[in-house]
Protein backbone atom coordinates (compact mmCIF):
# COMPACT_ATOMS: atom_id res chain seq x y z
CA UNK A 1 0.00 0.00 0.00
CA UNK A 2 1.34 3.31 -0.69
CA UNK A 3 1.91 5.59 2.16
CA UNK A 4 1.12 9.38 2.28
CA UNK A 5 4.38 10.00 4.94
CA UNK A 6 6.97 8.47 2.68
CA UNK A 7 8.91 9.45 -0.42
CA UNK A 8 12.20 11.14 -0.89
CA UNK A 9 13.75 13.00 2.36
CA UNK A 10 16.37 15.33 0.76
CA UNK A 11 18.98 14.81 -2.31
CA UNK A 12 22.77 15.91 -1.21
CA UNK A 13 25.06 16.94 -4.59
CA UNK A 14 28.51 17.67 -5.00
CA UNK A 15 28.72 21.05 -7.22
CA UNK A 16 31.35 23.39 -7.57
CA UNK A 17 32.08 26.76 -6.63
CA UNK A 18 29.60 27.95 -3.27
CA UNK A 19 28.36 31.54 -4.60
CA UNK A 20 27.42 30.44 -7.91
CA UNK A 21 25.73 27.21 -6.20
CA UNK A 22 23.88 29.88 -4.29
CA UNK A 23 23.05 32.19 -6.67
CA UNK A 24 21.19 29.88 -8.83
CA UNK A 25 19.11 28.07 -6.05
CA UNK A 26 18.10 30.82 -3.84
CA UNK A 27 18.44 33.71 -6.77
CA UNK A 28 16.94 32.03 -9.74
CA UNK A 29 14.90 28.69 -8.87
CA UNK A 30 13.64 30.86 -5.70
CA UNK A 31 14.43 28.19 -2.96
CA UNK A 32 14.98 29.27 0.73
CA UNK A 33 18.70 28.49 2.21
CA UNK A 34 17.44 26.78 5.31
CA UNK A 35 20.73 25.29 6.97
CA UNK A 36 24.47 26.74 5.95
CA UNK A 37 26.98 24.95 7.76
CA UNK A 38 30.13 22.36 6.62
CA UNK A 39 31.04 19.07 5.55
CA UNK A 40 31.21 17.17 8.30
CA UNK A 41 34.25 15.38 7.15
CA UNK A 42 35.76 17.64 5.84
CA UNK A 43 34.99 21.37 7.84
CA UNK A 44 36.94 23.72 5.62
CA UNK A 45 33.92 23.23 2.88
CA UNK A 46 29.97 24.32 2.93
CA UNK A 47 27.14 22.35 2.98
CA UNK A 48 24.57 24.11 1.72
CA UNK A 49 20.68 23.19 2.05
CA UNK A 50 17.54 24.44 -0.14
CA UNK A 51 14.37 23.85 0.57
CA UNK A 52 10.57 25.10 0.84
CA UNK A 53 9.39 27.91 2.65
CA UNK A 54 9.01 25.85 5.90
CA UNK A 55 11.99 23.43 5.22
CA UNK A 56 9.10 20.15 5.22
CA UNK A 57 11.11 16.68 4.87
CA UNK A 58 10.73 15.66 0.20
CA UNK A 59 11.78 19.71 -0.18
CA UNK A 60 15.66 19.62 0.45
CA UNK A 61 17.94 19.69 -2.03
CA UNK A 62 21.56 19.92 -0.15
CA UNK A 63 25.26 20.50 -1.92
CA UNK A 64 28.86 19.90 -0.76
CA UNK A 65 30.90 23.25 -2.60
CA UNK A 66 33.93 22.17 -3.86
CA UNK A 67 35.51 25.15 -6.09
CA UNK A 68 38.28 22.97 -8.02
CA UNK A 69 35.91 19.62 -8.35
CA UNK A 70 36.13 18.51 -11.57
CA UNK A 71 33.16 18.57 -13.94
CA UNK A 72 31.35 14.93 -13.82
CA UNK A 73 29.88 12.60 -16.15
CA UNK A 74 26.45 10.48 -15.26
CA UNK A 75 26.55 7.02 -15.43
CA UNK A 76 24.85 3.59 -14.21
CA UNK A 77 24.31 3.39 -10.89
CA UNK A 78 23.24 6.63 -10.18
CA UNK A 79 20.76 9.46 -9.56
CA UNK A 80 20.53 10.69 -13.20
CA UNK A 81 17.87 13.30 -12.77
CA UNK A 82 15.89 15.48 -10.02
CA UNK A 83 12.65 16.80 -10.61
CA UNK A 84 11.21 19.84 -8.79
CA UNK A 85 6.98 19.90 -8.24
CA UNK A 86 4.93 23.23 -9.04
CA UNK A 87 1.53 23.87 -9.75
CA UNK A 88 -0.02 22.73 -12.97
CA UNK A 89 0.27 25.33 -15.55
CA UNK A 90 3.29 26.82 -14.43
CA UNK A 91 6.14 25.65 -16.77
CA UNK A 92 5.22 28.60 -19.13
CA UNK A 93 6.25 30.93 -16.64
CA UNK A 94 9.81 28.95 -15.59
CA UNK A 95 9.88 28.89 -19.95
CA UNK A 96 10.06 32.86 -19.72
CA UNK A 97 12.08 32.67 -16.55
CA UNK A 98 14.95 30.67 -18.00
CA UNK A 99 14.85 32.42 -21.14
CA UNK A 100 15.66 35.63 -19.29
CA UNK A 101 17.94 34.32 -17.03
CA UNK A 102 19.74 32.86 -19.82
CA UNK A 103 19.67 29.09 -18.40
CA UNK A 104 19.50 26.37 -21.00
CA UNK A 105 16.20 24.18 -21.27
CA UNK A 106 14.90 22.08 -23.34
CA UNK A 107 11.52 21.94 -24.96
CA UNK A 108 8.69 20.74 -22.57
CA UNK A 109 7.75 17.05 -23.05
CA UNK A 110 5.43 14.79 -21.01
CA UNK A 111 6.51 12.00 -19.46
CA UNK A 112 3.74 9.74 -17.40
CA UNK A 113 0.75 12.00 -17.93
CA UNK A 114 2.73 14.96 -16.36
CA UNK A 115 4.50 18.20 -18.00
CA UNK A 116 8.17 18.10 -17.80
CA UNK A 117 10.42 21.31 -18.32
CA UNK A 118 14.07 19.57 -18.57
CA UNK A 119 16.76 21.75 -17.75
CA UNK A 120 20.26 21.86 -15.90
CA UNK A 121 22.19 23.73 -13.01
CA UNK A 122 25.86 25.30 -13.44
CA UNK A 123 27.52 22.20 -12.58
CA UNK A 124 25.33 20.30 -15.25
CA UNK A 125 23.46 18.36 -12.94
CA UNK A 126 20.36 17.41 -14.86
CA UNK A 127 16.77 18.77 -13.40
CA UNK A 128 13.25 19.11 -14.36
CA UNK A 129 10.38 21.36 -13.61
CA UNK A 130 6.91 19.04 -13.11
CA UNK A 131 3.98 20.47 -12.88
CA UNK A 132 1.95 18.14 -10.63
CA UNK A 133 -1.36 18.98 -8.60
CA UNK A 134 -0.47 17.56 -5.05
CA UNK A 135 1.98 20.17 -4.17
CA UNK A 136 -0.57 23.30 -4.79
CA UNK A 137 -1.44 23.16 -1.05
CA UNK A 138 2.31 23.75 -0.24
CA UNK A 139 3.63 27.03 0.51
CA UNK A 140 6.10 29.19 -1.72
CA UNK A 141 8.64 31.27 -0.09
CA UNK A 142 7.41 34.31 0.23
CA UNK A 143 10.79 36.39 0.04
CA UNK A 144 11.40 35.20 -3.33
CA UNK A 145 10.76 36.70 -6.63
CA UNK A 146 9.17 33.84 -8.00
CA UNK A 147 5.32 34.11 -7.85
CA UNK A 148 3.94 31.92 -5.14
CA UNK A 149 1.24 30.25 -7.65
CA UNK A 150 4.42 28.98 -9.42
CA UNK A 151 7.20 28.63 -7.12
CA UNK A 152 8.58 25.58 -6.49
CA UNK A 153 7.25 23.03 -3.27
CA UNK A 154 9.44 20.34 -2.96
CA UNK A 155 11.00 17.47 -5.21
CA UNK A 156 8.50 15.58 -7.16
CA UNK A 157 10.87 13.12 -7.43
CA UNK A 158 14.01 11.24 -9.18
CA UNK A 159 15.31 9.20 -11.25
CA UNK A 160 17.69 6.29 -10.94
CA UNK A 161 19.87 4.99 -14.05
CA UNK A 162 20.29 1.47 -13.19
CA UNK A 163 21.40 -1.51 -15.19
CA UNK A 164 19.61 -3.87 -12.91
CA UNK A 165 16.53 -2.59 -11.25
CA UNK A 166 14.63 -5.41 -9.19
CA UNK A 167 16.62 -5.51 -5.93
CA UNK A 168 16.54 -1.61 -6.07
CA UNK A 169 12.79 -2.15 -6.91
CA UNK A 170 12.09 -4.36 -3.77
CA UNK A 171 13.64 -2.06 -1.75
CA UNK A 172 11.53 0.56 -2.82
CA UNK A 173 8.23 -1.04 -2.31
CA UNK A 174 9.32 -3.83 0.54
CA UNK A 175 10.82 -1.27 2.75
CA UNK A 176 10.64 2.33 1.76
CA UNK A 177 6.43 2.67 1.16
CA UNK A 178 6.48 2.81 -2.91
CA UNK A 179 4.08 0.86 -4.96
CA UNK A 180 5.02 0.42 -8.44
CA UNK A 181 2.43 2.21 -10.71
CA UNK A 182 3.39 2.51 -14.08
CA UNK A 183 6.03 1.37 -17.38
CA UNK A 184 6.81 3.63 -20.69
CA UNK A 185 9.60 1.82 -22.59
CA UNK A 186 12.43 1.36 -20.62
CA UNK A 187 11.08 3.56 -17.32
CA UNK A 188 9.24 2.29 -14.08
CA UNK A 189 7.61 4.14 -12.10
CA UNK A 190 7.25 3.59 -8.24
CA UNK A 191 5.11 6.71 -6.23
CA UNK A 192 3.55 7.08 -2.78
CA UNK A 193 0.67 9.06 -1.89
CA UNK A 194 3.14 11.95 0.12
CA UNK A 195 2.28 15.37 -1.92
CA UNK A 196 6.22 15.94 -2.42
CA UNK A 197 8.99 13.47 -3.26
CA UNK A 198 6.62 10.77 -3.65
CA UNK A 199 8.34 9.65 -6.98
CA UNK A 200 11.23 7.52 -7.97
CA UNK A 201 11.80 5.94 -12.04
CA UNK A 202 13.90 3.33 -12.29
CA UNK A 203 15.38 3.88 -15.78
CA UNK A 204 17.44 0.63 -17.11
CA UNK A 205 20.21 0.86 -18.76
CA UNK A 206 22.85 -1.61 -20.49
CA UNK A 207 25.74 -0.87 -17.95
CA UNK A 208 27.63 0.46 -20.75
CA UNK A 209 27.26 4.20 -19.85
CA UNK A 210 30.06 4.56 -16.94
CA UNK A 211 29.87 7.70 -14.88
CA UNK A 212 32.69 9.89 -13.25
CA UNK A 213 32.13 11.77 -9.85
CA UNK A 214 32.65 15.43 -9.51
CA UNK A 215 30.79 18.43 -9.90
CA UNK A 216 26.80 18.06 -10.81
CA UNK A 217 27.16 14.21 -9.28
CA UNK A 218 24.35 13.24 -6.95
CA UNK A 219 26.07 12.01 -3.83
CA UNK A 220 23.22 10.49 -1.91
CA UNK A 221 19.22 10.10 -2.53
CA UNK A 222 17.61 10.25 1.54
CA UNK A 223 14.25 8.37 2.01
CA UNK A 224 11.71 9.47 5.53
CA UNK A 225 11.07 7.80 8.25
CA UNK A 226 8.91 9.15 10.84
CA UNK A 227 11.27 8.67 13.83
CA UNK A 228 14.07 7.32 15.58
CA UNK A 229 12.33 3.93 16.19
CA UNK A 230 10.99 3.38 12.30
CA UNK A 231 14.49 4.30 10.92
CA UNK A 232 16.12 1.47 13.14
CA UNK A 233 12.96 -0.78 11.96
CA UNK A 234 13.86 0.13 8.33
CA UNK A 235 17.86 -0.20 9.47
CA UNK A 236 17.11 -3.93 10.73
CA UNK A 237 14.63 -4.28 7.31
CA UNK A 238 17.96 -3.42 5.12
CA UNK A 239 20.04 -6.00 6.92
CA UNK A 240 17.90 -8.69 6.29
CA UNK A 241 18.50 -8.20 2.77
CA UNK A 242 21.61 -9.02 3.50
CA UNK A 243 22.83 -5.29 3.32
CA UNK A 244 25.57 -3.10 4.90
CA UNK A 245 23.53 -0.37 6.83
CA UNK A 246 25.84 2.50 9.00
CA UNK A 247 25.01 2.73 12.36
CA UNK A 248 22.47 5.14 13.56
CA UNK A 249 24.10 8.74 12.65
CA UNK A 250 23.20 12.11 14.28
CA UNK A 251 23.08 14.85 11.70
CA UNK A 252 21.64 17.16 14.22
CA UNK A 253 18.68 17.95 11.88
CA UNK A 254 17.65 14.32 11.43
CA UNK A 255 19.34 11.02 11.99
CA UNK A 256 20.28 8.84 9.77
CA UNK A 257 21.37 5.11 8.61
CA UNK A 258 23.45 5.22 4.79
CA UNK A 259 23.73 1.62 2.60
CA UNK A 260 24.90 1.32 -0.83
CA UNK A 261 22.40 -0.98 -2.80
CA UNK A 262 23.05 -3.62 -5.26
CA UNK A 263 22.06 -1.29 -8.02
CA UNK A 264 24.93 1.12 -6.99
CA UNK A 265 23.15 4.47 -5.80
CA UNK A 266 23.81 5.21 -1.92
CA UNK A 267 21.07 5.27 -0.36
CA UNK A 268 20.15 6.83 3.21
CA UNK A 269 17.23 6.58 5.51
CA UNK A 270 16.29 9.97 7.77
CA UNK A 271 14.44 11.11 9.84
CA UNK A 272 12.08 14.01 9.27
CA UNK A 273 12.92 15.80 12.84
CA UNK A 274 13.92 17.42 14.49
CA UNK A 275 14.33 19.58 11.25
CA UNK A 276 15.95 22.93 10.20
CA UNK A 277 14.14 24.61 12.95
CA UNK A 278 15.66 23.14 15.63
CA UNK A 279 19.18 24.50 15.30
CA UNK A 280 18.38 27.91 14.19
CA UNK A 281 17.69 31.04 17.07
CA UNK A 282 14.57 31.99 14.85
CA UNK A 283 12.72 31.61 11.54
CA UNK A 284 13.94 34.93 10.13
CA UNK A 285 18.01 33.34 10.85
CA UNK A 286 16.80 30.05 9.32
CA UNK A 287 19.75 29.75 6.66
CA UNK A 288 21.51 32.80 7.98
CA UNK A 289 23.55 31.78 10.93
CA UNK A 290 26.81 29.36 10.18
CA UNK A 291 25.51 26.11 12.31
CA UNK A 292 28.02 23.86 13.84
CA UNK A 293 27.80 20.50 15.16
CA UNK A 294 28.98 20.35 19.19
CA UNK A 295 32.34 18.96 18.42
CA UNK A 296 33.32 21.50 15.72
CA UNK A 297 31.71 24.38 17.97
CA UNK A 298 35.65 25.21 19.51
CA UNK A 299 37.11 24.99 16.15
CA UNK A 300 34.56 28.24 14.63
CA UNK A 301 36.51 31.03 14.87
CA UNK A 302 39.52 28.75 12.51
CA UNK A 303 36.40 27.49 9.74
CA UNK A 304 35.01 30.53 9.60
CA UNK A 305 38.71 31.82 8.58
CA UNK A 306 39.05 29.20 5.83
CA UNK A 307 35.22 29.57 4.65
CA UNK A 308 34.51 31.78 1.31
CA UNK A 309 32.29 34.41 2.65
CA UNK A 310 29.16 33.86 0.46
CA UNK A 311 26.24 36.69 -0.30
CA UNK A 312 22.60 34.82 0.16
Amino acid sequence: MKRDNKGIHHISIISGDAQINVNFYVKKLGLRMVLKSVNQDDPGTYHLFYANAEGEPGSSITFFPWKRAVKSNTGTGEVERISFSVPMNSIPYWQDRFDNLKIPADEPIQRFGKMVLPFKDPDGLKLEIVEDDRSKDLPGWKDSDVPLDKAIRGFWGANLLLSQTDETAKILSDILGFEKTAEEENQILFETESPLGHSIILEKEDGSQYGKTGRGTVHHIAFRAKDEDELKDFRQQVIAKRLSPTNVIDRHVFKSVYFQTPGGVLFEMATDGPGYQSVSSSDEKMGKELFLPDFLESKRDMIEQRLEPIEV
